[in-house]
């Protein structure tokens, strides 16, 4: 196992500790010391890898802790918090993160061994080891860095690979569910999906749940499992993290941001704001500025 890492540790040194870009679709790589608030952010569905050190995620009451080598999959977007912890002196925090794709799921269920495809280990957000055939099928994918006339040709099937050794493992059960028409994970991910474009406006469960073709209370349950959120407590925390977004990066005014993700009442937003973030609107995205600053100068 050792002989990828440090492959990989090699091949993701041009990473920043923003996500970059590495030039094969779907493909990010992060390097060093995170800022807290740039973990708080709304995740896409994604496979996530540590390579280095550990990573702490929350979202709603489910906690992760990914210390390297380990994976996680997160298969809906989800308003997460975080932060990263390094490797010990001259060993920095070092992840690499593949978007999902599910047309390219779907294309690998019929292909996966008989027997395996109803295992269930748990219905529960899992941290996974990376083994060294997971880390190896990593190392050729990020190795098309170094020959980007190959990637079009060759990352379909290292990312092929990647998501094969997924499906085979506790976190499987996760693509699958997502990957079927009319599975009770695909109905979640809709319903979330519908919430995030129609963020400012208000719904109930009971319109949701019908949506989904589903009880209130199994809709309900469902949401929370695949969320580890209520619909409206997802929505509360995907408004807020979007008026932070507003106003640190759209420079928007504390009333002008809660206005824009739905908040009528701008005490209710700044209670909500602090009671997530820890500080108030303001003074968060002026910390948040200043952070930045500290980055870009050093």
């Amino acid at each position: 196992m050792q002989e990828p890492l440090v492959e990989l540790e090699v091949l993701t040194r041009g990473a920043t500790t923003l996500p970059t870009d590495t030039g094969i679709p779907r493909v990010s790589m992060i390097r060093g010391e995170v800022p807290d608030s740039q973990l708080a952010a709304i995740y896409k569905p994604v496979v996530g890898v540590v390579l280095q050190g550990a990573k702490t995620l929350r979202f709603g009451d489910q906690w992760l802790r990914c210390e390297a080598p380990s994976y996680f999959v997160l298969p809906v977007e989800l308003p997460v918090m975080g932060s990263v912890h390094q490797g010990g002196p001259g060993v920095p925090y070092l992840s690499v993160g593949l978007d999902l794709d599910r047309e390219r799921i779907v294309e690998l269920l019929d292909d996966l061994p008989a027997g395996r495809a109803q295992e269930r280990p748990s219905q529960e957000f899992q941290v996974c080891r990376a083994d060294g055939a997971f880390l190896d099928a990593w190392r050729r994918l990020m190795g098309l860095m170094r020959t980007p006339q190959d990637i079009p040709a060759l990352a379909p099937v290292y990312e092929r690979e990647i998501l094969y050794r997924v499906l085979q493992g506790p976190q499987g059960w996760m693509l699958r569910d997502l990957a079927k028409v009319g599975s009770p994970l695909s109905r979640i991910e809709a319903a979330a999906v519908w919430i995030k474009e129609h963020l400012a406006e208000p719904f109930t469960v009971d319109v949701l749940a019908h949506q989904a073709g589903m009880s209130h209370t199994a809709f309900h349950s469902q949401f929370r499992a695949a969320t580890g959120l209520s619909p409206v407590q997802f929505q509360k925390n995907l408004r807020l993290h979007r008026a932070r977004s507003l106003l640190v990066v759209g420079a928007h005014s504390v009333a002008t941001a809660a206005y824009e993700v739905g908040y009528q009442s701008p005490s209710q937003f700044n209670r909500e704001y602090a009671r997530l973030f820890g500080r108030s609107p303001a003074k968060d995205a002026t910390a948040i500025r200043c952070e930045g600053d500290l980055v870009a100068a050093s």
